[in-house]
């Protein structure tokens, strides 16, 4: 049975980078972290994304290479639920078998599950920490690493802490979100889920706590 969700201790963003407003974030070299491999191959579509029961990949992405993943559905889903973690966020690890229990109760409904770790790209043991999580959870649908410098995930995401988790639509275009940005209006992953079940069904969507639609 999946553990109760944690709603203290979340992790909140590092310290943001003092580049001049003006000036555009910077995104690492994509091409060269990427080189030719699957990584490669699968960013650039020539290979299928991961499917339940294969191996468990992370896969390195720029913000706008996964929004572009998310506009793509070419898994057809209906709906995409993204998770954001990382490696040394205790609450993100607690919780993340209710993230696999919703891909196998909704994967078959239409959903699909996605997880997004926002940890550094440069740090390899973080890095390392975080596919070795991800395999011991069986972690078998897509797994994504922000690809950006330090801090740059949460800026784009516009979330302050994690986890938090996205509901997109098959457009690609953000319909909800959960985060953990407010103390006092936090959620828990028993909410997400009845969310996703009503949202799959068609049904009236309940109110929640630490939901807000874009």
């Amino acid at each position: 049975q999946a553990p109760e969700p944690t709603k203290a201790d979340t992790k909140t963003t590092p310290p943001q980078s003092t580049q001049a407003e003006s000036e555009p974030a910077k995104t690492r070299d994509d091409t060269s972290a990427l080189g030719r491999g699957p990584t490669a191959l699968l960013l650039a579509g020539l290979l299928p994304a991961p499917v339940p029961g294969e191996e468990v990949t992370l896969v390195p992405v720029s913000y706008d290479q996964f929004r572009a993943h998310l506009a793509a559905n070419r898994a057809k889903a209906k709906y995409t639920l993204v998770d954001a973690w990382a490696s040394d966020c205790a609450p993100c690890k607690e919780n993340f078998p209710h993230l696999i229990a919703m891909h196998r109760k909704y994967g078959p409904q239409g959903l699909a599950v996605v997880s997004l770790t926002l940890d550094d790209p440069e740090d390899a043991k973080a890095v390392a920490k975080a596919k070795q999580f991800l395999q011991e959870q069986k972690a078998t649908f897509t797994n994504f690493l922000m690809n950006e410098e330090a801090g740059v995930g949460y800026e784009k995401l516009n979330i302050n802490a994690i986890p938090a988790v996205f509901v997109f639509g098959p457009d690609g275009k953000e319909v909800q979100r959960f985060t953990m940005d407010d103390p006092d209006n936090q959620f828990t992953y028993e909410e997400v889920d009845r969310y996703v079940d009503a949202l799959l069904k068609g049904k009236p969507l309940p109110p929640e706590k630490g939901r807000s639609s874009r």
